[in-house]
């Protein structure tokens, strides 16, 4: 390994770990919002990882939203099964922005990339939501006031499916689409930095 692979490697590994830091950070300042249940937070900590999977690659983005969740875990109130849930989610979003945009570096890949790549993180957190992170919730509530919380927002709400469906489901979407956003107003002024390529 040259000295100038060797001084990006160290590079990458830096940055993947000041963004997964950012990232966990991020995820702290979580918010509430409306015509959702309360337990529902809104948070931009995909930003981080999405960036970092344009200008390092998908591995990178990967590492930051280990990071951004190995540091969550440890103030975790789900036995860290939310934080698995985030990562699994947070993976099946940059992951498929990163290779895509890896093959052609155009900001055309980079759009279609993060929207196919929101579109599958939506569509996921129905299965890992209904699987996995609810189920263990409803052991501290019961699954019964869980949707009952849907059910005073929206009274067309039977099950938990529906729920998931109806709410979580676009709300993790928008959730990605204002990573994204943010993202592709930055990117082009931070990258430089990010790369060391900035004069």
């Amino acid at each position: 390994m040259n000295k100038k692979n060797k001084k990006m490697n160290v590079r990458t590994i830096t940055m993947t770990g000041l963004f997964g830091a950012l990232s966990a950070v991020l995820m702290m300042f979580s918010f509430n919002v409306p015509l959702m249940p309360s337990f529902i937070k809104m948070d931009f900590s995909e930003l981080p990882a999405l960036i970092a999977a344009f200008a390092m690659g998908p591995l990178s983005g990967v590492m930051v939203c280990l990071v951004k969740n190995l540091i969550n875990v440890m103030f975790s109130t789900t036995g860290g099964v939310g934080e698995f849930s985030n990562f699994v989610l947070g993976c099946a979003f940059v992951i498929p922005a990163g290779v895509i945009y890896k093959k052609n570096k155009s900001k055309r890949s980079a759009l279609i990339g993060s929207i196919v790549g929101d579109v599958f993180m939506a569509v996921f957190s129905v299965f890992s939501n209904y699987f996995v992170v609810y189920p263990v919730y409803s052991m501290f509530m019961p699954m019964k006031a869980i949707v009952g919380m849907y059910h005073e927002i929206y009274s067309g709400i039977d099950n938990l499916l529906q729920a998931l469906i109806i709410f979580n489901m676009p709300f993790t979407f928008i959730k990605g689409l204002f990573s994204i956003v943010i993202t592709f107003i930055i990117y082009k002024h931070i990258s430089p930095i990010i790369k060391g390529t900035s004069r």
